[in-house]
């Protein structure tokens, strides 16, 4: 018998309470956490390289170009329809090397042509944008005048710009006039719409507080609305930049004006794929980076209330 004053530990307690013939339990042990079952059909290494992709984005998007130079590759070495990706990466090289040399009107380098569609797309882009909102800010002010308007907006919206190239040729009889009126017919449409929807949705509170403080008119537009809808305007005019940039090498390619859709047609004609394709490449690296150019200023001007 033990007193009422021993204390019993739990060891001993078990190996008084365990049943004759038992051993008692072991002496408890921190817990091992199980290893993960990589489940039917997949591998340790499977599961351990699905993780490294899902942590490194940069590795997911080499092993994508990877995949795709070996289709390329496969599909090239398979039916000899297009040049290969060295072959390719020839023809850059030789391009990207020396791309302002000048030998003539139909002898340019990449850095050139690319510098006249710029020049082109910038003079149109900027005439398209400074009318698309002034027109916009006014049907924003005005709640009538907007519901009656908006309709064709949206019709001219969805209108190709290079559907309108005939017509505009047509009229001015000028390719290079031409070229810049279709930038300037894709920069319009969506700011001005984009700007109408802005402004017509600025909070009253801040056209109140203008009211109080008895701003002039032009004061309150860039103080007051221009900042207000500023996010609005910027979506706009970076859907117009990307829709120009669009248009402009079609416009170049159909008017024969130097550019890069001039020089896609002149290799098309001269049945270098190779060449097309840098050329694709380019068209798209340079869309690429001015479309990063309006998401750094669309944050700039991002707010929170």
């Amino acid at each position: 018998m033990t007193s009422s004053s021993e204390v019993i530990s739990p060891g001993s307690l078990a190996a008084v309470t365990a049943e004759p013939g038992v051993a008692p339990p072991a002496a408890s042990s921190p817990a091992r956490t199980a290893s993960p079952d990589p489940g039917p059909g997949r591998p340790g290494w499977v599961q351990s390289a699905n993780g490294a992709l899902k942590d490194n984005w940069v590795l997911l998007s080499l092993l994508c170009l990877a995949i795709f130079l070996a289709i390329w590759q496969f599909y090239t070495a398979a039916t000899k329809a297009l040049p290969g990706p060295w072959e390719v990466a020839q023809k850059s090289w030789f391009f990207l090397s020396d791309p302002f040399y000048d030998n003539g009107p139909n002898d340019q380098g990449i850095g050139i042509l690319i510098g006249y569609s710029l020049m082109r797309l910038s003079l149109g882009f900027i005439c398209g944008s400074t009318v698309a909102i002034i027109l916009g800010v006014v049907l924003g002010l005005n709640r009538t005048l907007y519901k009656a308007l908006n309709p064709y907006i949206q019709v001219l919206r969805a209108i190709s710009p290079i559907a309108w190239m005939p017509l505009l040729l047509y009229s001015v009889q000028d390719s290079g006039w031409t070229a810049l009126l279709v930038v300037f017919m894709a920069s319009v449409w969506p700011t001005l719409a984009n700007t109408a929807f802005g402004v017509n949705n600025i909070k009253k509170e801040y056209l109140n507080v203008a009211a109080i403080l008895q701003m002039p008119m032009l004061a309150k537009v860039f103080r007051v609305i221009l900042p207000g809808a500023g996010p609005a305007i910027v979506a706009g005019l970076r859907i117009s930049m990307g829709s120009a940039w669009v248009a402009i090498v079609p416009a170049e390619a159909l008017l024969g004006s130097l550019g890069l859709g001039y020089f896609v047609w002149n290799e098309w004609n001269n049945l270098d794929i190779g060449n097309v394709i840098f050329a694709i490449l380019v068209i798209g690296m340079v869309g690429v980076v001015l479309d990063l150019l309006f998401n750094r200023l669309a944050k700039v001007l991002a707010y929170t209330d």
